[in-house]
């Protein structure tokens, strides 16, 4: 189902822990922690920390986040983009104001997840897929190596187009990211 306005509120889900909807109903708001993630995902913890790290780093208005918040939460703008539920999770309908919402483009933080090179476009990704060539590396390769510091530098400046709408990678489709969620913005949940 396609995301509906709701005068000036638009609706989102997001796949939570019930830990998460339990901590919502007795303390009316939650905040995504470190440790939570880092539970979650055990040993691959700290990969993916690291671009969770960048991400929190350079989320347009992040000075709106909590102080609390060390990480956001994702929500799917469309139902059918939400993940499917699984044992010990709930998924939470909000309706909020689209403000809180920032954008992030999937195919995008798919290539900041893999430690990937986000092309500004055809010739510099080209450009790109020469150097990585030259130096007989992949991006991920290049990335969690010393031995190529000014190709990991390139990497992670290309993220910066992680927010930039003019860069295209054949894919519009955006989750996205809210800094907490509020009890009162909960109109259903899927147990």
């Amino acid at each position: 189902m396609e995301n509906r306005m709701n005068g000036n509120a638009v609706r989102v889900w997001t796949k939570q822990h019930e830990n998460v909807l339990r901590e919502l109903e007795t303390k009316g708001r939650y905040v995504a922690r470190r440790e939570y993630i880092q539970a979650d995902l055990g040993e691959h913890a700290p990969l993916v920390l690291e671009a969770y790290d960048w991400l929190v780093k350079h989320t347009p208005a992040a000075a709106d986040r909590p102080a609390d918040a060390d990480y956001p939460v994702w929500v799917s703008l469309k139902s059918e983009a939400t993940m499917l539920k699984s044992p010990g999770t709930v998924i939470l309908e909000l309706t909020l104001d689209p403000s809180r919402i920032v954008p992030v483009n999937i195919m995008k933080w798919g290539a900041v997840l893999d430690y990937s090179y986000i092309p500004a476009d055809r010739e510099d990704a080209a450009r790109h897929r020469k150097l990585l060539e030259e130096y007989r590396v992949s991006d991920s390769k290049a990335y969690m190596s010393q031995f190529y510091p000014e190709i990991k530098r390139d990497i992670i400046k290309s993220w910066d187009r992680l927010f930039d709408a003019r860069v295209d990678m054949g894919n519009p489709d955006c989750y996205g990211n809210i800094w907490e969620i509020k009890r009162e913005w909960i109109t259903d949940v899927l147990r």
